[in-house]
């Protein structure tokens, strides 16, 4: 159990009780994904509810459309390359140096991810996540220019650096407009582009596969091109759509942006406009509870990228043929999305995040090695990753230290990716791939273990505020000023996690 603050020692000989009715809301409150800094239970006013759903609405209609697309632009170039199977011939790579060319992508990707969320939180959404689609469509092109192992080591690289932070920064942008409780069926709709992107993935390469030899370049040459000159186009586009912050969002109404600040005032801090301090980022990378869902990611990258870049592998070494294995990859992927469609849901409905993830987890390690285990594997991995890279953008308080906690959940989960892509390589292929298989399912027992004692923790942090705020004396209710808000961020008494 964690210490109480001096902050908390001080607060609970200075302040009062908390009202019962208060109290009650507080700890049903503990119990729910719903849980907010606003513990106190609101009338049901129709019109309100009303006018909440229609800002939502509003809100979705200008965030999810393009920023999914972006998402899955995004997997859509980084994964190609499992479907560009005769560059390896042509660029003379040995089995080792592919595998390398993958490795160096998540490399820059590590090395990225945090210095892009303290910038797009310094600048501008609007501009920033645009930009970076821009310049990784352009090395995406680059990549189907190359001409030998050198170039496309530097080209992997570059595509790592500019995708880097494109995912956290769409979750960090997700929690200054929604609610806690509306995040993660945002998040999962917009994860849910990455398995779109494996299913089009094998079918867009199939097709522009027939284009060999079209202006004296092979088909997997036009493969990057195309899919490039794509990403360029909609990146374009993207810089009239995606938003600001939105505490000045263009797209709203002045009575919606107000509305809209209300809401997100009484349910965390992504109203306030908090000052960038060092000490933020402190407080992230000094968090345990934020290393968890770090090495909750770690674990299951390692099954979610070996699955998505070498599935085409995977099924050509169950006996299909190349072109077959590219249109093969559509089904489990088709799967996947329905998938967390339905996963999502009922996690929202249960109130509950851990025991899902634990359970997806459990689906991909039983899958087996024929075709049907790999519709189960996508199913698991793609949900499980779907349901636990929400969960920081919901449990963690102070927009710095979120922004943070967020890059540092894929910073630190993309390491295991390195290792995925460094173990499936052919010397490993022997009885369609058993070891790298079996050092899969180790990396997903680690993923069950860690959401277990996430679970644990976020539940016993939760009593443990809620035994200090039955503590007090007297009637007055503990501080909840901005600043004490933004300075505790979620070790505050009053803020619940959703576990």
């Amino acid at each position: 159990m964690p210490e109480i603050s001096q902050h908390e020692l001080d607060e609970k000989a200075r302040v009062s009780q908390v009202p019962q009715a208060e109290t009650t809301a507080s700890t049903t409150n503990s119990k729910s994904a719903e849980g907010s800094f606003d513990d106190v239970d609101r009338d049901g006013d129709t019109s309100d509810s009303v006018l909440d759903a229609q800002l939502v609405r509003r809100i979705d209609l200008r965030l999810l459309p393009i920023l999914t697309l972006l998402y899955l632009l995004s997997f859509l170039d980084r994964t190609n390359i499992g479907n560009a199977r005769f560059a390896r011939q042509d660029l003379n790579l040995s089995a080792p140096a592919y595998n390398t060319s993958l490795a160096l992508y998540f490399v820059a990707y590590v090395i990225f991810e945090v210095p892009s969320n303290i910038i797009l939180k310094r600048f501008d959404p609007q501009l920033w996540l645009p930009t970076l689609t821009l310049v990784w469509g352009i090395v995406t092109v680059c990549q189907g220019l190359v001409t030998n192992q050198a170039g496309l080591f530097g080209i992997r690289f570059l595509l790592g650096a500019t995708e880097a932070g494109l995912f956290p920064g769409v979750i960090y942008l997700f929690s200054i407009y929604y609610l806690r409780r509306e995040r993660r069926a945002r998040v999962a709709i917009f994860f849910g582009g990455a398995a779109l992107a494996g299913a089009f993935g094998g079918i867009l390469a199939f097709a522009i596969g027939k284009m060999e030899g079209i202006g004296g370049r092979r088909g997997w040459q036009w493969i990057f091109i195309l899919e490039g000159l794509l990403t360029i186009i909609i990146s374009l586009l993207a810089y009239a759509i995606v938003p600001t912050w939105s505490y000045k969002a263009k797209f709203l109404t002045e009575p919606q942006r107000n509305r809209l600040l209300s809401r997100l005032d009484s349910d965390t801090d992504p109203a306030h406009i908090e000052p960038f301090q060092w000490v933020h980022v402190k407080q992230a990378f000094t968090d345990r509870l934020v290393w968890g869902y770090a090495f909750l990611f770690h674990g299951y990258a390692f099954a979610l990228y070996s699955l998505s870049l070498f599935m085409p592998t995977i099924i050509t070494e169950l006996g299909f043929q190349t072109w077959q294995a590219q249109l093969l990859t559509v089904p489990p992927n088709a799967l996947a999305a329905l998938s967390i469609t339905l996963t999502v849901w009922l996690s929202i409905r249960r109130d509950r995040r851990a025991v899902f993830i634990i359970g997806a987890a459990v689906v991909a390690i039983v899958a087996g090695a024929q075709y049907v285990g790999v519709h189960l594997a996508a199913a698991g991995v793609y949900t499980g990753n779907a349901l636990l890279l929400s969960w920081p953008g919901e449990n963690v308080a102070g927009q710095t230290k979120r922004a943070v906690a967020v890059a540092m959940q894929i910073t630190f989960g993309d390491i295991g990716a390195i290792a995925g892509v460094l173990i499936y390589r052919p010397n490993f292929a022997q009885h369609q791939y058993r070891k790298p298989h079996i050092i899969a399912i180790g990396y997903l027992l680690f993923a069950i273990a860690v959401a277990a004692y996430l679970r644990f923790e976020l539940a016993s942090e939760n009593r443990r505020k809620d035994a200090l705020a039955n503590s007090q004396l007297g009637t007055q209710k503990p501080s909840d000023s901005i600043q004490d808000r933004q300075r505790l961020g979620d070790h505050h008494i009053i803020y619940r996690y959703v576990y």
